[in-house]
Parts: structure tokens; C-alpha cells; sequence
């Protein structure tokens, strides 16, 4: 892996990192509070390409590369989890199946809206019994003449509320395990898409976790990726992108956490000097400072691959294990370096801390990555 960034991975993090300061400072404080989706924000980093960072120009996007979106979530996450997540989901979970596994014509008709945010995505692969469990799917889809008619329920679905297209998976063939699972892009405008719950949750307050239901809902068979039963292996390659996406917003929470502790520390004093000059404090910094740029170095090398068209399935596992383990870790240090002062919502690492612990949970939680990464060395991969 190429350490040196290049120019294009560089502009598109400082533009970034440029609107993360200027716009997101205070949407971050203000989708936490009111629990509203930041559409403004969302709509202008659609103006700027965001949205479609990894899409190629002919259909909208800007062109660039995973090491260069990886990069373009974390700044936006650094401000507001809610926004980075909102990004990723639309981007890894929403975009990339139809640009990795769709045909030409799905391409055309769905990427240009999705790289400039005229349609947002959203993923829908989690069920009331299927979380970590991606198999245990009983959404059903039957074929009746040219659309699939499609009945179930979908749980925690990020953009649920918001999305224009969703990347939903189903049961054709019910009898045949994971292999009986397909994959359906849908317009959310279908008669029988409905959103029946908007959860209400510990963090990332502005992003929207939703139950989707489905019922008699007529899908075009033209609209199946790929090929009947090639559902489950849709979902497992795009969740390898997916957690690329959560541990870059895991970094960013991790980031703001320290660099909100450094200026608290050199700041606030005790016994007459900076609390900064006490080794305990500073031995936390040290730590988080470490194990930040160690995950995004794990982070950028999945994201290396994924460009090379590598397998990256257990570095984007290690990554986003070690991401949100980190983003959990420099979280709780940075509301103890706070005091009772972190404990209260003057400051905003209690928010960090709220909105760090899902990226070790959504995606697949920690103990799926450790299967995952397990599975990968045990077979010398």
C-alpha cells in the first residue's frame, strides 16, 4: 500500500474537511438534539459529489476511488456521526450493489440519481429475527408473470424514511437456505413500501433507523441484481465496502473524542497547572493518538484492496473491529479527561460516546468480525 495520498484522494478529503468545519459543526449538535434529518446538508454534499465519490463520471459520480471515500467519511464524521453514516449507508450499502453487481442498464437508470442524492439508499437486509443471522431471511418474493410480488418486514433500516431506492433481499426459494436469497433494487414510491417505525435510539440521533414492511408490493423482475440465489453472495460483498464505510465514521468519532480531550486538557487546570502536565492524561492521549492512526491505516489498506479489486473481506473486518473498538475506547477516555463536565451536554463528548458505541454494532457487531477475520486465517486467506 502506496502511504502517499494523491492529489485527488487529498482534494477530496480537504473538501471535506472543509465543509465538515464549516456546515456540520452545528448540525451535529442540532440533529442530536431535535432527532431531524440534516436534508440541507445532506442535498449540498450531493451539489458537491459526495455522494457519489466512487461512481464514476459517466453516470454522475466524481470519479474517485475507496481510499479517497474512506478519507471523505471520516472528515464529515469528525463533526457529525449522523451525516457520516447517512453518507455510507447511501453510498457502500445503497450505491454499490448496482454498480458492482447491476447491469448496464440498471446503472444508467439508477447511479446518476444516486451520485448527486436526487434519490438517496438505503439497505435492507436485517430482520425482527434476522440480524446477525443474514440468513435466516423469511421475507418472500414470487414471481408472478414479470414482477416479484413481495411481502415481509425489515428491520433498522438506515434511510429508511428518506430513501428514494433500496437494495432489498428476499427469499425466492425459501427451501434452499442462504442459497434461496435474491436481491431487488426498489423504488420506495412502489404501492406496498411503507415505513411502519422510526426507532428512537441512544445516538446518531439524525440519522434515521427505520422497520420497513412490505405488502403485495409488485417489484419488475427486470429490477433483480444479478441472478435468482445470488442474494446472500450480493449482501456478503457488499458489507465487505460497508464496514470500510462504518470504520472510517468510527475514526472520525475517535478523532473528535481526541481532539476535544487535547484542547480540555491544555485548557482546564487542577492544582494550579494544566491537567494536560499530569502523566495519566496524557498516557490517554498517547493511547488514543496510537490506536487512531493505527485503525486508519487498517482502514486505508481495506480500502486499498477493494480499489485493486482485491479480496478484502478480513481487512475491512479487522478495520472496522478495530475502528469502533477505537472510536468506543477514545470516546469513554474523553468523557473521563472531561470529568463531571463530560458527563453533562455543555460538551460534546458525551455525544461522542453516544453515537460511537453502534459502530460496534450495525454491519456486523464485533463478535461477527472476530468470526469473520477467524474464519479468513484459519483458511490461510
Amino acid at each position: 500500500m502506496d502511504l502517499e495520498l494523491t492529489e485527488a484522494q487529498r482534494g477530496a478529503r480537504d473538501i471535506a474537511r472543509r465543509f465538515a468545519r464549516e456546515r456540520l459543526e452545528r448540525v451535529g449538535v442540532e440533529v442530536d438534539r431535535t432527532h431531524v434529518f440534516p436534508a440541507a446538508a445532506i442535498a449540498e454534499l450531493g451539489k458537491l459529489g459526495m455522494l457519489g465519490v466512487f461512481i464514476p463520471e459517466e453516470y454522475g459520480g466524481a470519479g474517485l476511488d475507496n481510499v479517497a471515500y474512506a478519507l471523505v467519511l471520516e472528515e464529515l464524521s469528525v463533526e457529525c456521526a449522523s451525516t457520516g453514516v447517512i453518507v455510507s449507508a447511501h453510498a457502500s450499502l445503497g450505491s454499490w450493489p448496482i454498480l458492482g453487481t447491476g447491469s448496464a442498464e440498471q446503472k444508467r437508470r439508477y447511479l446518476p440519481k444516486m451520485a448527486t442524492g436526487e434519490a438517496l439508499g438505503c439497505f435492507a437486509l436485517t430482520e425482527p429475527q434476522a440480524g446477525s443471522d443474514a440468513a435466516g431471511q423469511k421475507t418472500r418474493a414470487v414471481l408472478d408473470g414479470d414482477t416479484y410480488v413481495v411481502n415481509g418486514t425489515k428491520n433498522f433500516i438506515t434511510n429508511g424514511p428518506e430513501a428514494g431506492i433500496c437494495i432489498l433481499f428476499v427469499m425466492t426459494a425459501p427451501d434452499q437456505g442462504h442459497q434461496g436469497i435474491s436481491a431487488l433494487i426498489v423504488e420506495t414510491a412502489t404501492p406496498g413500501f411503507a415505513v411502519t417505525r422510526i426507532e428512537e435510539k441512544m445516538g446518531i440521533n439524525g440519522s434515521h433507523s427505520a422497520q420497513l414492511a412490505f405488502t403485495d408490493m409488485r417489484v419488475p423482475r427486470e429490477n433483480l441484481l444479478m441472478k435468482e440465489g445470488d442474494g446472500f453472495k450480493i449482501a456478503m460483498k457488499t458489507l465487505d465496502g460497508g464496514r470500510i464505510g462504518i470504520a472510517a465514521q468510527a475514526i472520525g468519532i475517535a478523532r473528535a473524542s481526541l481532539e476535544a480531550s487535547l484542547k480540555y486538557a491544555q485548557e482546564r487546570k487542577a492544582f494550579g497547572r494544566p491537567i494536560a502536565s499530569n502523566q495519566a492524561i496524557q498516557w490517554k492521549l498517547a493511547d488514543m493518538a496510537v490506536e487512531i492512526d493505527a485503525a486508519r491505516l487498517l482502514t486505508l489498506q481495506a480500502a486499498t484492496l477493494k480499489d485493486a479489486g482485491r479480496p478484502c473481506t478480513k481487512y475491512s473486518a479487522m478495520a472496522k473491529l478495530f475502528a469502533a473498538e477505537t472510536a468506543m475506547k477514545s470516546a469513554t477516555e474523553a468523557v473521563q479527561i472531561h470529568g463531571g463536565y463530560g458527563y453533562t451536554k455543555e460538551f460534546k463528548v458525551e455525544r461522542y460516546f453516544r453515537d460511537a458505541k453502534i459502530t460496534e454494532i450495525y454491519e456486523g457487531t464485533s463478535e461477527i468480525q472476530r468470526l469473520v477475520i477467524s474464519s479468513q486465517v484459519l483458511r490461510g486467506q
